[in-house]
């Protein structure tokens, strides 16, 4: 890995992770403190995290990182997720998948499923289901968001809003240790809200890296789900609200 390269990750790993001691990510990344330490300071420079003493945090509002750095953050969380969302689906249900890299994950599992009806805006999604022999497929139409690859904004709600489905299955980019929900994009959580207005059954998948991460946009909370899919466990007092307010946990 070259330097470049690190300080890519560094900046993936803690938008995904939050705040980080600089001592865990010399050893993480196989460099020493003071490497590291030279690094953070270039990326809070060029506004891309926040240095403290002897930690680094993300950059207060800024977007989410790319999609194909997201792809590599705890993959075999997000596909220990979808091989569990996958049994909470049957054949012939039909289906809203929103944006993501979990749900991307999933929506390569959904092979195993007959008989789907699949509607989403996210294009990750459509490759591996446009190799399904049994699923029929409709997509958002609109303005594409390159950087992500999906359709946000007034043409996904009103996308959304023409339907009603059996699940609706989603992803957000971070969770407070409240279980309050975050995103990085006011589109998208509209985008998000359609859908789950519009779908008899709401599935969260969050996977651990979203963890204790804000960011600028409020997304809801946890308990505005049916059920939430996670690779770890929150918190006891979290785990506890949830089943106080009739929340299907699964980790």
């Amino acid at each position: 890995m070259n330097t470049t390269q690190r300080r890519q990750q560094i900046v993936a790993l803690i938008n995904q992770l939050g705040r980080q001691p600089l001592e865990s990510l010399a050893q993480r990344f196989g460099v020493s403190v003071q490497t590291l330490r030279n690094d953070v300071r270039i990326l809070a420079n060029r506004g891309l995290l926040m240095r403290h003493h002897g930690s680094a945090s993300p950059f207060p509002g800024r977007e989410n990182v790319e999609y194909e750095q997201r792809q590599i953050v705890n993959r075999s969380g997000k596909q220990l997720i979808a091989e569990h969302c996958l049994t909470l689906i049957s054949d012939y249900q039909s289906l809203f998948l929103g944006t993501g890299t979990t749900v991307e994950q999933l929506a390569i599992l959904l092979r195993e499923r007959q008989g789907l009806r699949v509607m989403t805006n996210n294009l990750h999604a459509v490759t591996p289901l446009c190799h399904h022999p049994d699923c029929e497929l409709i997509i958002a139409g609109g303005v594409v968001r390159k950087r992500d690859q999906d359709v946000v904004g007034g043409d996904a709600l009103r996308f959304f809003s023409r339907f009603r489905v059996d699940v609706g299955i989603v992803s957000v980019g971070g969770m407070s240790r409240q279980g309050q929900l975050f995103d990085y994009n006011t589109e998208e959580v509209m985008a998000r809200e359609a859908l789950l207005e519009n779908a008899r059954q709401r599935i969260l998948l969050l996977d651990s890296s979203k963890f204790d991460t804000e960011a600028s946009c409020s997304a809801g909370h946890l308990t505005d789900y049916d059920v939430v899919v996670m690779d770890q466990p929150p918190l006891p007092a979290l785990r506890n609200h949830l089943s106080a307010e009739g929340v299907r946990l699964i980790y």
